[in-house]
């Protein structure tokens, strides 16, 4: 029961990944809001989720996993109900925030739970392997469910489907899961987390509203600048402290550079496909959401099947394999999309989805191991949730940026716009399977042995569980 507590978490918060996207049309619409406004409504919940899943990890280790994971669900049960009755755009990507915060002390926490409540080994990884599985239903389920119940009840629906999930795991946690804590829990980084949140809102903010502001407008300058100063200064203050929220150390370990580069490379790709194939098949094709949702099946349900069998491929034949097959299938999906126009045809159309699917489902599970690959085992944990966060990362850039390349496109025109996109997402699908052999070479696999002896000169911290 503890694991279908945890997965039901799983769910809503991998549901709301591709459910709000197919209302995005609808959303548009009803609220009069702009492209900018559109692309806010997503990456207000990712980019807040990327900021704190670390944070929330280290508060559940040191305040009580279930009171943390209790706290997020009423905090994202809240948040949906909240969105729902939103009476304006900007009241809805605040409400997305308020959904975030409870979002980010789920998943991290929910493993952590997970991890604790299985202690034999093969009952873990079957436990995890349903985690996993309920990740790739969630996807599937997101576009024909969003597409029924923005058709049927309005884009709002879309947020109330989360409130009977969130009361009944809030009840079922209260009965049937336990409290656990970390032995030697994570200092708190106050410092270091507000450098993560200014690092990554002012990029966010500057490419979102550069094409309204103008891109040498001294706002646009000044965020692309503060950017900057608080990477420079995030890492000053990461390399002086004990118990770093993100220790530097880490990258001089080649694989774990590498998956973090393709964890944000694969998900900016998929931010991209994602916001921009909804209004290409709303707003250019005229398709109504649940034929939009449908329309996009294949995607989901191959990326849902890809999933485990990419864990597998990855436990036999290591990360390289499964990493050229997800830039190269991500690549493939992008160039048959080049050329997209009001008339290309459905058979194309879902071809093309189906092997794009296939890039981002088999991308997942060697992203992570990489990621871990070298590090001492008290450190894996910590590596996997930077992993974790750099996808959420991803998502948002991913947004921002295609927004960016359709400013002021809209119906047909929207299709023609849609190129420089789908040209971008190619580009990322080359630097997936590039960064693969980077990161798979016996140069990458020697650098590994840097960070672990520092690790083992100066003990080992405790880790942080993955989200």
């Amino acid at each position: 029961m503890t694991l279908a507590v945890c997965c039901l978490s799983l769910l809503i918060v991998s549901l709301d990944n591709t459910i709000v996207n197919v209302a995005l049309p609808s959303i548009h619409t009803d609220l009069r809001t702009s492209l900018s406004g559109l692309q806010w409504t997503v990456d207000a919940y990712t980019l807040v989720l990327a900021t704190l899943l670390m944070l929330s990890g280290a508060l559940g280790d040191r305040l009580g996993r279930r009171r943390v994971f209790r706290t997020g669900l009423v905090l994202f049960t809240v948040g949906s109900l909240l969105c729902s009755l939103a009476p304006g755009a900007g009241w809805l990507v605040g409400f997305r925030m308020v959904q975030a915060v409870g979002g980010s002390m789920l998943n991290p926490v929910a493993m952590g739970i997970i991890v604790n409540t299985f202690r034999d080994a093969g009952e873990r990884a079957r436990a995890i392997g349903a985690w996993g599985a309920v990740m790739g239903l969630g996807m599937a389920l997101g576009p024909v469910v969003g597409g029924a119940l923005v058709a049927a009840a309005g884009w709002r629906s879309v947020f109330w489907v989360n409130v009977p999930i969130g009361l009944t795991a809030l009840a079922l946690t209260r009965r049937f899961v336990p409290e656990s804590r970390a032995s030697r829990p994570r200092a708190i980084d106050p410092a270091g987390q507000a450098l993560v949140v200014v690092m990554l809102g002012a990029l966010t903010y500057a490419i979102i509203e550069a094409p309204a502001r103008g891109w040498s407008s001294p706002l646009t300058i000044g965020l692309f600048v503060a950017s900057a100063v608080a990477a420079l200064a995030l890492l000053a203050v990461e390399l002086r402290r004990h118990d770093p929220l993100i220790d530097p150390r880490f990258f001089r370990s080649a694989p774990f550079s590498a998956a973090t580069l393709t964890a944000i490379t694969a998900f900016a790709a998929l931010g991209m496909f994602l916001f921009v194939n909804t209004l290409y098949l709303q707003s250019a094709r005229g398709y109504s959401p649940i034929e939009a949702g449908l329309l996009t099946l294949p995607m989901a349900l191959v990326a849902g099947i890809s999933s485990p069998l990419s864990g597998r491929l990855v436990a036999l034949h290591g990360d390289r394999i499964p990493l050229l097959v997800a830039g190269g299938a991500t690549a493939l999906g992008g160039a048959m999309l080049l050329s997209l126009s009001v008339n290309t045809g459905v058979p194309w159309l879902l071809v093309a989805y189906g092997i794009t699917g296939l890039g981002f489902g088999v991308v997942n599970a060697p992203i992570t191991n990489t990621a871990t690959s070298g590090m001492p085992r008290s450190q894996a944990g910590v590596a996997a949730a930077i992993a974790s966060t750099c996808r959420q990362i991803g998502v948002s850039l991913g947004v921002a940026i295609s927004g960016c390349l359709l400013a002021g496109a809209s119906g047909v025109r929207l299709a023609t716009a849609s190129h420089a996109v789908w040209a971008l997402m190619v580009g990322c699908g080359v630097g997936v399977a590039l960064l693969g052999v980077a990161g798979t070479s016996r140069w990458a696999a020697r650098t590994t042995g840097h960070g672990t002896s520092l690790f083992d000169r100066e003990g080992a911290q405790r880790d942080l569980v993955p989200g």
